[in-house]
């Protein structure tokens, strides 16, 4: 009976130790995506305090050769930006549209953390402030950096 009582004492000392300990944890934040679209409304995007992606509808330029991805999914029409990596095209079997987004005007900015997009007459720039990796996306040219 006192093993029995002894075990007992240990798993609740266990689950109360784990109880105060996601008690004391702080509130984790959560980056709310905020989705919007081009003036031209070919290019769609959502930008967060973890990056930013957009999709381009319809586009003149070449994307480079496709990876395996391409394959099965659609390939050329979307962009994206992490924290530390360059701009890069991914592979997409979705799409960022959604209805009723907001339209980000020509000459105007928006920017979640250290991501910002400006939306000019000649394509979408998002930029990594903290890093100054980028790309650029119209219907006639991308660039990537």
């Amino acid at each position: 009976m006192i093993i029995e009582a002894k075990k007992l004492t240990k798993v609740a000392l266990v689950v109360a130790a784990t109880a105060a300990s996601a008690i004391a944890l702080p509130a984790t934040a959560h980056a709310f995506a905020h989705n919007f679209q081009s003036r031209s409304e070919n290019i769609f995007c959502t930008i967060d305090d973890n990056g930013v992606a957009c999709d381009i509808s319809e586009f003149k330029y070449q994307p480079p050769p496709p990876p395996e991805c391409a394959k099965h999914l659609a390939w050329g029409g979307r962009f994206t930006l992490t924290p530390g990596n360059p701009g890069t095209i991914e592979c997409q079997g979705d799409t960022l549209r959604v209805p009723g987004e907001e339209t980000l005007d020509y000459g105007k900015t928006i920017s979640a953390g250290t991501f910002t997009c400006d939306n000019e007459p000649s394509g979408m720039k998002c930029t990594d402030t903290g890093t100054g990796h980028f790309f650029q996306v119209s219907r006639d040219a991308f660039n990537l950096g």
